[in-house]
């Protein structure tokens, strides 16, 4: 059973993806992290040496702290945290359980190097709709929480890229783009090692909306006039991607647990 310094991987995963998930510190040994370099979906890699130097930077966050088995490592950085006022807690049995437990995880090999503030950074074509929202929200969500993304015009991205460090999505000639009838939406749920039933039926509706297939998908219209209006809403790209990662919240969370609730009206109304 839980304590109140601890989290089951059961609870964990319903947390990673939405808007309350908690920072997620993975402090395993390096040679642990090399038999299985995998990563918990938005878990960053600290060292538990110098867990004194890095813990201010978590000031003000919920923190989950996993480590191989969930034992020495994870229990004595989470209480150092502690000590430095940050909610923390352990990931009871640690990789090991969420593991035993066939949780999704990330690929280490597969996320970009990160900068000297430790973030990936994204760049692609301004004036974003829908695939273009739906990856960073995926990325931010998933993969780095402190992931920046870069608009620019179209001609410029692959420059942007060289020159800032920067990688490339949704454009076309790189790895972070459409294969065949999949969008770039679908691709990195794929590569990233996200295919959990939510997923893969949200990726179907942003292929849909992204590809002018409506038919794939019931909601895909509806997703389609939303991404449009929020385009005609923000003429600064940043401020529209603010705007649409609660819409794929919400979508996300649909997908994930409401596909067979229904709203009836009028309330009162019998039932045969």
């Amino acid at each position: 059973m839980s304590s109140y310094t601890s989290i089951s991987s059961d609870k964990l995963s319903r947390l990673i993806g939405t808007a309350n998930a908690p920072t997620l510190i993975d402090v395993r040994l390096d040679e642990d992290f090399a038999a299985d370099p995998r990563l918990i979906p938005g878990a960053v890699r600290r060292s538990h040496l110098n867990v004194q130097d890095w813990a201010s930077s978590l000031s003000g966050q919920t923190v989950v702290v996993i480590c191989h088995k969930g034992q020495k490592l994870s229990e004595g950085t989470a209480a150092w945290l502690r000590h430095g006022k940050i909610a923390a807690e352990i990931l009871e049995g640690g990789q090991v359980a969420w593991n035993e437990a066939s949780l999704p995880t990330v690929p280490a090999d597969k996320i970009p190097k990160r900068d000297g503030r430790g973030r990936t950074v994204w760049v692609t074509r301004a004036r974003p709709k829908i695939d273009r929202i739906a990856c960073p929200w995926l990325i931010r969500r998933f993969v780095d929480p402190s992931a920046v993304f870069l608009f620019v015009a179209s001609a410029e991205v692959p420059d942007v890229a060289e020159r800032f460090g920067a990688t490339p999505f949704d454009i076309e000639d790189v790895f972070w783009s459409h294969r065949g009838e999949l969008c770039t939406f679908d691709v990195m749920v794929k590569e990233f090692g996200l295919s959990t039933p939510a997923l893969e039926r949200l990726a179907i509706m942003v292929r849909a909306a992204d590809t002018a297939r409506l038919d794939l998908s019931p909601e895909a219209p509806g997703l389609l006039a939303a991404s449009l209006g929020l385009s005609r809403m923000y003429d600064d790209d940043l401020e529209q991607l603010s705007a649409g990662i609660p819409l794929y919240d919400a979508f996300y969370r649909w997908c994930r647990d409401a596909t067979k609730e229904t709203h009836n009206w009028p309330t009162n109304k019998v039932r045969p």
